[in-house]
């Protein structure tokens, strides 16, 4: 199985060079596309200011990270969490960036890039010239935005894990696969659920003849062959 992690981060705005930094990451765990209900967020005291203009993106004052732990404090946690598992990511270089500084300042070394994936080019390769913010993909993708009234890293990862998803093929509409205890997975096609009574397919003695005449003009049908003993 492929284990992979998808995940995000909210910030105190842009460019971690200029002094802002990560208040809240979060990450889930997938396996073979699917998530695991694994799940890793932490709320974090930046050290800093909140500016307004990126509350109004994330929601998040200065007052409710008060108390939180720093980022050396959860670093560990995290790189648990994150293990070696590849890491998904929507504008995947800013969070790497974020997340590069925040390790430097606590004697951390860098997310390796070769682990990096991300989403935002997977979707301008797929819809070239088409907007493809994660909100415009849940839009095309007809994935539930209706919780997302701000950029809460945790219910963006969730959104994402969906997201990422069909990007890599997605799932068949209607088409489920569900397990027991014990029992091979089936596939449950909606409106055909439930008991199937077997019905008995007739053949007329016209049709039975003409099939027959049919057979004639192959040469050796197998249909005509011997059953071997």
């Amino acid at each position: 199985m492929t284990r992979q992690i998808v995940l995000d981060t909210e910030t105190t705005g842009f460019d971690p060079l200029t002094g802002d930094r990560v208040l809240e990451v979060a990450a889930i765990e997938i396996f073979n596309l699917m998530p695991t209900g694994q799940e890793f967020r932490r709320l974090i005291d930046p050290e800093r200011d909140i500016p307004a203009d990126s509350s109004k993106v994330h929601g998040f004052t200065s007052f409710d990270v008060q108390g939180q732990p720093k980022f050396a404090d959860i670093a560990a946690d995290l790189l648990a969490f994150i293990g070696d598992a590849p890491i998904i990511a929507h504008n995947a270089p800013f969070d790497f960036g974020f997340l590069d500084a925040e390790f430097f300042r606590c004697g951390r070394p860098p997310l390796d890039r070769a682990r990096m994936i991300d989403s935002l080019v997977l979707a301008k390769k797929r819809f070239p010239g088409m907007p493809n913010s994660l909100d415009a993909l849940c839009r095309r993708f007809d994935i539930d935005l209706s919780q997302r009234t701000t950029h809460n890293a945790l219910l963006d990862v969730q959104l994402l894990a969906q997201v990422y998803l069909e990007l890599m093929g997605g799932r068949q509409t209607g088409l489920a696969l569900t397990a027991t205890a014990g029992v091979a997975p089936i596939a449950e096609i909606a409106g055909l659920q439930g008991a199937r009574t077997p019905r008995l397919i007739s053949v007329s003695d016209e049709e039975a003849a003409a099939h027959a005449a049919f057979l004639k003009k192959l040469k050796d049908p197998l249909w005509l062959a011997e059953k071997p003993a």
